[in-house]
């Protein structure tokens, strides 16, 4: 398998005058959405919305595996490739979010992996941040596509912003994305306490479930992209679901102030993430 690579990603292009004549027309904006780039292992596209009159545009790299092959989350675990996405020098555009659905843990042996087995879809936005640009996005796509073996697949894509039919298709697509993506903290899912064991070696979490929730799976990811996934000495009392995670190789390394964290916990058929503040 590929070693990790750190996920990228966005488009930014158009003009701030194009964008007063696009709020100011009767004609509505249209998008479009890129042709297939397709390998051995699946295929990938590009979807785009029209500009909003703050210069924001929505869109989404499309990911569909073959049967038997997967694709990776942010972060793949200990082994895979990261999606990762790359504006052209000249967009005029600046790749300012993107977002993953709740993925699966696949295990191979000792390598324990997360990514998605079926189609899935990773909204993004991007802020104009040139308004000499043409209303075209153009970027890179970077995807690892995993069977037996992962096999790298890299594609140019180039969307028109301004096509000339509705965007109802791509707006669909968008919505049913966001749909699947995870929760933020709310009173009956949220993070209760999070802290280093005193010997440092362990993670200490206490996390408030949705009532009736099965053993969650817990993804924290730390520094450098390393991904805990154990759990140890699980218990459930008050309504508030403990349980140590170890650091494994984090444990060797000094702690600092400012360093980013983030945890994603999957409890039955919701999921939560959010980034996470160690105390």
């Amino acid at each position: 398998m590929a070693s990790i690579l750190k996920t990228g990603l966005r488009f930014q292009t158009l003009c701030l005058g194009l964008l007063a004549t696009l709020a100011s027309s009767l004609t509505p904006a249209h998008a479009e959405m890129s042709d297939w780039a397709v390998n051995d292992g699946g295929r990938m596209r590009i979807v785009a919305l029209p500009p909003e009159p703050d210069g924001t545009v929505r869109g989404a790299l499309q990911i569909e595996p073959r049967d038997g092959w997967i694709t990776y989350w942010k972060q793949p675990g200990q082994a895979g490739i990261p999606p990762q996405l790359s504006l052209a020098p000249d967009s005029g555009l600046t790749l300012t979010d993107m977002k993953f659905p709740v993925p699966k843990q696949f295990v191979d042996g000792d390598v324990r992996d997360l990514g998605y087995d079926h189609p899935v879809t990773l909204p993004f936005t991007v802020k104009i941040t040139d308004a000499s640009r043409p209303a075209v996005f153009k970027a890179s796509a970077f995807i690892g596509l995993c069977r037996n073996i992962c096999v790298p697949f890299q594609a140019e894509f180039q969307v028109n912003l301004l096509s000339k039919k509705l965007p109802l298709e791509e707006n669909l697509i968008l919505d049913e994305a966001t749909r699947h993506l995870p929760e933020v903290p709310s009173p009956d899912f949220a993070v209760a306490e999070s802290k280093l064991g005193s010997d440092h070696k362990k993670l200490k979490l206490s996390l408030k479930l949705p009532e009736g929730s099965p053993r969650p799976d817990i993804v924290v990811v730390g520094p450098d992209g390393h991904v805990l996934l154990d759990q140890e000495h699980a218990k459930t009392s008050g309504g508030i679901y403990s349980v140590d995670m170890p650091l494994g190789k984090l444990a060797n390394k000094p702690m600092q102030t400012g360093q980013d964290w983030s945890l994603l916990v999957i409890a039955g058929n919701r999921a939560m993430e959010t980034p996470l503040a160690i105390e």
